[in-house]
């Protein structure tokens, strides 16, 4: 894992998109080497038209997923993915090769193979993405324990990392009880935690012990392995770099406290408020026309307001007004009970229905980010009857209302829409992630990723 920004980024994301980057760059060298008089003036025309074929090949490839953590696709879902990424990238490319001075020589040349070269590295894409994990990238991995933790986390990285290789399990010595698989439960046989991990040749040890006290945690062992280049991470700090969430059945206040993050300032507040502002701006110009062809469907299929007003609670817990378009019959809660939205919600209306799956529903909440009552990006806004519920029931659910609401965010895009209490604690997990690490860098992940949600209608409800 890389960490920018406090940001935790897949390392074999971060290596996709800078080789892809780097054979665009080197396809469009070839072209311009092969067909460019003279080779000087034609590539400092084409500085622009490259950078904007870059940028939207990032977008397409983050769009179609193939930058996901963890991403496994099948045959089908692949070639549809990169068909989605050609759809973008190859009409571009036509278009800013296009805007190139009629006069420069073989321009036309220039232009087919520029849009060749970007179809050739989204293809590029597709064959390394059925191909599968590249053995030589695998990270190998010692898991310090044997019990449940231990077991949760051999489970969380074999479905999230596909590169990732556990070497085996080494029992803590004072662990009575072992639920990870036998076979895979490594004997020290005499030889300390540091002689077993070099001699396996570890890249990182994840210290998950059932039980820490007593002299179970070889303190000298691990600042050894450290201190050789292995990476050591306690439990929590695995489930943040892995999963981009901070798991609060293996955290304490402790870790939150005394660990990095959490950072607010004025600085950030400023800055985030800007980005706000100017992103809620344009983004209500350019949706003007759906939202007024919503609220016209609205109308028409049913009787009552077209704005649904509701209570919720924000930053700091102060209550505010959330606006959304109302998608379901007039007398959804008509005993005036809160109730969770369900799954095929027969309460939903069929206009309704298509607006959750597309997300159009959520437009009129940028007018609540103009006012400054929510974010572009922050955990969602709960109503206080859920609210109230939620904080007695789950440890630290308030911590998510130190920041604004937002109209979409970090747990909306990794978690599909929960509607029972185990749900809201599985989301809290990802919004104490994006509360303790959020920056404009991860609002921009978290922006490129609600893209990839509306286009596949995932977790709407």
């Amino acid at each position: 894992m890389i960490r920018v920004f406090s940001h935790y980024l897949y390392r074999q994301s971060v290596l996709r998109v800078a080789v892809d980057l780097a054979f665009l760059l080197l396809a469009m060298l070839l072209a311009f080497v092969a067909f460019a008089d003279p080779l000087g003036e034609a590539m400092r025309q084409a500085g622009g038209p490259v950078l904007s074929v870059a940028a939207g090949l990032f977008v397409a490839h983050t769009g179609a997923g193939f930058y996901q953590r963890g991403s496994r696709f099948t045959g089908v879902q692949a070639l549809a993915r990169a068909a989605l990424a050609l759809a973008i990238v190859l009409p571009l490319s036509w278009f800013v090769f296009g805007m190139l001075p009629e006069d420069l020589a073989n321009r036309s040349a220039i232009r087919f193979a520029a849009v060749f070269g970007a179809g050739a590295v989204v293809l590029r894409r597709l064959y390394v993405t059925l191909s599968g994990a590249d053995p030589l990238s695998r990270t190998r991995i010692l898991i310090f324990g044997a019990g449940n933790a231990a077991a949760t986390v051999g489970t969380t990285l074999q479905a999230s990392d596909p590169n990732a290789l556990i070497v085996g399990y080494l029992a803590g010595p004072n662990e009575k009880q072992v639920s990870v698989p036998r076979a895979e439960l490594l004997e020290s046989s005499g030889k300390t935690l540091t002689e077993t991990a070099r001699r396996l040749q570890v890249d990182e040890i994840v210290v998950a012990l059932t039980e820490r006290r007593s002299g179970s945690m070889p303190l000298r062992e691990l600042l050894d392995c450290k201190l050789s280049g292995i990476k050591v991470y306690d439990i929590a700090t695995h489930f943040e770099k892995t999963l981009g969430q901070i798991r609060i059945d293996y955290v304490n206040a402790g870790w939150l406290i005394f660990g990095s993050g959490f950072n607010q300032g004025f600085a950030r507040t400023l800055m985030k408020r800007l980005f706000d502002v100017l992103c809620a701006l344009v983004l209500i110009v350019l949706s003007l026309p759906v939202m007024a062809l919503a609220a016209l469907l609205i109308k028409l299929e049913s009787p009552g307001p077209v704005l649904y007003r509701q209570e919720r609670v924000g930053q700091n817990g102060r209550s505010f007004q959330v606006a959304k378009f109302r998608s379901m019959r007039n007398d959804a809660e008509k005993d005036g009970k809160p109730v969770w939205a369900a799954a095929n919600d027969s309460r939903v209306t069929r206009v309704g229905a298509v607006m959750r799956k597309l997300r159009i529903d959520e437009l009129p909440q940028l007018f609540n980010v103009l006012k400054g009552e929510m974010s572009l990006v922050g955990p969602r806004p709960e109503r206080p009857f859920f609210v109230e519920q939620l904080t007695a029931e789950i440890p630290y659910f308030a911590a998510r209302h130190s920041v604004k609401p937002g109209v979409t965010g970090w747990a909306q895009v990794r978690y599909p829409y929960g509607a029972t209490v185990e749900d809201s604690q599985e989301k809290l997990q990802y919004d104490l992630y994006y509360v303790k690490n959020h920056s404009l860098f991860l609002d921009l992940i978290i922006l490129f990723e609600t893209v990839l949600v509306v286009l596949t209608a995932r977790g709407a409800r």
